[in-house]
């Protein structure tokens, strides 16, 4: 029955990488989740209660989307973009430096599908306008929407359900991640100026750059949002409430100037992904009830000492590439169950959100990458991709694991 189970994780996945005709992912995940009930892979009960156990992260997820969705209606991006731009004065290595910026806190704020969906284009319109290669800074987006999401607990959905089970606040999962983000940007930037070094070329005459004004109501509701993120923990209130509020008090000047409407607010909660997401997890409670369940469970370390730190880490970024970050992350929560170490468990952030920079279909915020690129005129090699994972990657991850290790000392 195992074999059945993998199997059924792995159609879903196939068809959310390969997404036929554009179809939602929910539309396999569906029949696979209904599948996985009938054969008896999963009990009612079981289903019930991994639905009820992630519905908190989803509604937050919702509402992060649709936050991000009313900064963009706002002008937040323009406004970066804008500021990339005059900050750049020319310079190919500043603009790259000012994207890693850009991307490394919209990933930490605002989550990582932010930085893909929505400062990607905003990156490639602002290296087009100051005639440069858009290159090296639209994959900075794309592996930074990964190694930089790491920081806060509402950063990426991954955090979100480790978040859960470390039993620690917001505050003092921010401030142990805060050395391994900060550690991973810096690889990556080093990486990039040196990989992409033909491509940061000057160009040879300097394009106007007007500035965009900032969009100061916008700008404060995400601050007092962030804020909010870090009060709510100590009162024991769920993320997705903040998150609620923050929407609301941006929405309604968004809607009351025209910048949205109530309509497209719904299509940025993206309700079919947040669906695709729940019914993933009853599709993984099949794997993970079983034999394969069992041995991530004995392989997986005990101790939070650095080999510890670094094997979880490990386990948990080839996890991330066999079956995508998010059933991965399912998976090691359930093999290491409820008294596991916490240190553990933000190793295992670590591996599920910088493994996912070495494959296509590593994460979703990936796939979400290339279509984006794609349409922006900026289509993603698979050979230049795989090269910077593989350099990158590694380094990273060493990086930040030795870095959380010195945190947990402390």
């Amino acid at each position: 029955m195992s074999v059945i189970a993998a199997a059924l994780v792995a159609a879903v996945l196939i068809f959310a990488v390969v997404r036929p005709r554009g179809l939602p992912e929910i539309v396999a995940a569906l029949p696979a989740a209904l599948a996985a009930v009938l054969l008896g892979l999963v009990s009612i009960s079981q289903a019930r209660e991994q639905v009820l156990e992630l519905l908190p992260t989803v509604v937050f997820l919702a509402f992060i989307l649709v936050l991000a969705h009313l900064a963009d209606a706002l002008g937040v991006f323009r406004w970066i973009a804008s500021a990339m731009s005059r900050s750049a004065k020319g310079s190919p290595h500043r603009l790259l430096v000012s994207v890693f910026a850009a991307a490394a806190v919209t990933t930490a704020v605002l989550s990582l599908d932010a930085t893909v969906v929505l400062l990607t284009p905003a990156v490639i319109g602002a290296a087009r306008a100051l005639r440069m290669s858009p290159r090296p800074h639209s994959y900075a987006t794309a592996h930074l929407s990964n190694s930089a999401s790491t920081l806060l607990p509402v950063s990426n959905l991954t955090n979100l359900l480790a978040f859960a089970a470390t039993g620690l606040t917001f505050v003092h999962f921010a401030a142990l991640m805060a050395l391994p983000w900060i550690v991973s940007i810096l690889i990556e930037l080093a990486v990039f100026w040196l990989f992409f070094r033909k491509d940061l070329v000057r160009a040879e005459t300097v394009a106007d750059t007007t500035p965009v004004p900032a969009p100061t109501v916008a700008l404060t509701v995400l601050a007092v949002t962030l804020l909010g993120f870090a009060v709510a923990g100590f009162f024991h209130i769920e993320p997705f409430w903040v998150a609620a509020v923050g929407s609301v008090a941006m929405a309604v000047p968004a809607l009351k100037q025209g910048y949205t409407a109530p309509l497209r607010i719904l299509r940025a909660a993206d309700v079919k992904f947040c669906g695709f997401v729940l019914l993933l997890g009853i599709v993984v409670e099949g794997v993970t009830s079983g034999p394969i369940g069992d041995w991530l469970g004995r392989i997986l370390p005990g101790e939070a000492s650095f080999l510890g730190l670094l094997a979880t880490a490990a386990i948990a970024a080839l996890a991330s590439n066999v079956v995508n970050n998010l059933p991965a992350t399912l998976m090691l929560l359930a093999a290491f169950g409820p008294s596991a170490p916490p240190g553990l468990l933000l190793a295992m952030v670590i591996g599920v959100n910088l493994g996912p920079n070495l494959t296509y279909v590593g994460s979703l915020a990936i796939m979400l990458w290339r279509r984006v690129g794609a349409v922006n005129g900026e289509p993603a090699s698979l050979g230049t991709f795989t090269v910077l994972g593989l350099i990158t990657t590694p380094l990273t991850i060493l990086g930040s694991v030795a870095a959380l290790w010195a945190a947990l000392q402390v």
